[in-house]
């Protein structure tokens, strides 16, 4: 089959299309036909063996995709070819065909097309999980969305709509960017790279700050977001894109009841995957109705997968980024 491989750890030119086998399946696991991956910041710090639990080249990058159910082991029961599904792949979605657990396999709904089937597994499931579970989001509250334009921020501002919130700010990298956050549903939104944010933030919050700040950054974000974060809020951690930790006083902490907590559907993944069965019905429900929609921004070939990645890694992308793998696909059409 054909897959995009990292050759060793670097810069996008790392990237190599390689004729590698099939893989093999075990007795809970299923093979699936991909119709189409996504582009995820995490490929790339993956590629530079940033990533937590990174391979070690050369390895397959990609942490999830949408298909068809080709094969399934000897111990599945819940699965059989020809289900359309999302899966999170064990060895890299960047392919033809994948190997997924039995347990990280999820089904399609048929109102679901197949660009919102692979814009959807780990945007919608890690904001889901951030947002009801983690924050414990009450409705009312106020949400500050880091990295508002891509593919979690977009998603995150419109489910903490659906789960109640009642005022939602988001904040990007870029003026460019500002439309897209406020076309995700934000009620604000603004640029965070010149000043003091936090200082925007209370201003739009009359001095209280945000209830929940999801931050995907790091670093000096991390610091100005507990300016701005109100009493009994709580600051969720999931990534740092900015390459830098984020330093947390505990003395910002007890006296105003507020928490940091940190979250990785990686590790939820690989520790509890049992955990995402719930998150699964809500957003399937959530898509197929059309509460929820995807913001898918551009799509590469397979073939393409280096210019995807330059094009997230370089942050012009906005919404989510697709590689399509099925030549055959029409990407509007149900499932």
């Amino acid at each position: 089959m054909k897959a995009v491989i990292v050759t060793k750890f670097g810069g996008p030119e790392v990237l190599k299309m390689a004729d590698i086998p099939i893989p093999a399946i075990g007795p809970d696991q299923v093979l699936i036909k991909v119709h189409a991956t996504s582009v995820n910041f995490a490929d790339i710090k993956s590629r530079y063996g940033q990533y937590h639990g990174a391979s070690q080249p050369p390895f397959v990058p990609g942490l999830d995709a949408a298909g068809v159910v080709e094969t399934v082991g000897s111990n599945v029961t819940q699965w059989h070819p020809g289900q359309k599904v999302i899966v999170f792949p064990k060895n890299g979605s960047y392919a033809e065909y994948v190997c997924a657990d039995a347990a990280l396999t999820f089904a399609l709904p048929p109102e679901i097309d197949w660009d919102t089937a692979a814009a959807c597994p780990l945007v919608s499931f890690t904001s889901y999980k951030l947002l009801h579970d983690v924050a414990r989001l009450a409705p009312g509250e106020t949400v500050l969305v880091h990295a508002a334009a891509g593919g979690i921020g977009t998603t995150a501002t419109q489910l903490a709509k659906i789960l109640g919130a009642g005022l939602v700010i988001g904040a990007v990298g870029d003026p460019s960017k500002i439309p897209v956050s406020l076309s995700a549903g934000a009620d604000h939104a603004f640029c965070c790279t010149s000043g003091n944010f936090s200082d925007q933030v209370n201003d739009l919050t009359h001095g209280r700050g945000a209830d929940v700040i999801l931050d995907s950054i790091a670093g000096s974000v991390t610091g100005q977001s507990l300016q701005c974060l109100a009493p009994y809020g709580r600051l969720v951690v999931f990534g740092n894109a900015s390459g830098q930790p984020g330093v947390v006083h505990t003395t910002d902490l007890h006296a105003s009841c507020r928490a940091v907590l940190g979250f990785s559907l990686g590790t939820t993944r690989n520790e509890r995957p049992e955990l995402l069965q719930d998150t699964a019905e809500h957003v399937m429900d959530y898509l197929a109705t059309g509460h929820l929609k995807m913001t898918v921004g551009r799509t590469f070939p397979l073939s393409e997968a280096r210019a995807a990645q330059e094009w997230v890694e370089n942050r012009q992308s906005t919404g989510k980024v697709l590689l399509v793998v099925s030549p055959t696909r029409s990407g509007g059409t149900p499932v």
